[in-house]
This record gives structure tokens, C-alpha cells and sequence, in this order.
């Protein structure tokens, strides 16, 4: 992966784990997109942890094993890409996967989706349809 920019403004991305984790950003502000949903919050230690996390998840309505593995792999790629340059500090994030568009849609549409939806969520505007 190349990143734009010095190393050090390079953020460091760690992963949600803990179901509280995701059922506390489920109450935060939240974007559409076409090919996925992205949940943010700020946390509330963010001064003294200025890292990103990001939890990822995709439901079993999304396919079998394989089409779900997929999906989150793209969200993966897709947040590691992205979040470094546009994520703020001290936030955490749910990439949550749809049915047949996250594993089928164009990556470099979600990477423009993915931004848009930052900058939404950064300013604080609650929960839209982006399409």
C-alpha cells in the first residue's frame, strides 16, 4: 500500500473487537452509501489515544462464508486505504456491508463513497440516505 504524505502522519488503524464496542458506535452518527453503511464516533479518551479503530462486519444476509468473507476483505482493504488520511484521531468507525453491492461495486466508487461519508460524519450531520 502507498500512502500519500510523510510516514509519520500516518495514523495508526486498530480493531474493534468487543460486541459493547459495536453496540456503542450503533448509537453514534451513521452514513448511507451505496455500498455500505459506516457508523463514527469520537471517543471519549481521545486526547491521550489519538489512534482510529475500525470494526468491520457483514451480516449473514449479506451470503454464505465466502461472499461475506469477500466483503469484509474489500472493507478492509478499503478502510486501510482511506482511514489513515481522512479518519480522524481519537474516533472509531463500523464499516457494515450490503448485499450484493460491496462485494460486486466498483472499489475505486467506494473509495469516493468512503471519503464523502467521512467528511459527512466529521461535520456532524446525521443519518442521510447518500443516494
Amino acid at each position: 500500500m502507498t500512502f500519500e504524505g510523510r510516514e509519520e502522519n500516518r495514523r495508526k488503524i486498530i480493531s474493534l473487537k468487543k460486541r459493547k464496542e459495536f453496540l456503542k458506535l450503533a448509537t453514534g452518527l451513521k452514513w448511507h452509501t451505496r455500498g455500505f453503511l459506516i457508523q463514527g464516533l469520537p471517543r471519549e479518551a481521545a486526547e491521550t489515544d489519538p489512534t482510529i479503530r475500525l470494526g468491520i462486519t457483514c451480516s449473514r444476509k449479506l451470503g454464505n462464508a465466502v461472499t461475506r468473507n469477500r466483503a469484509k476483505r474489500r472493507l478492509r482493504h478499503l478502510a486501510h486505504d482511506i482511514l489513515p488520511q481522512f479518519g480522524e484521531p481519537g474516533w472509531d468507525y463500523v464499516l457494515i456491508g450490503f448485499r450484493n453491492t460491496t462485494v460486486n461495486m466498483n472499489f475505486e466508487k467506494m473509495k469516493q463513497d468512503l471519503k464523502w461519508a467521512l467528511d459527512k460524519i466529521h461535520r456532524g450531520v446525521k443519518v442521510k440516505d447518500g443516494n
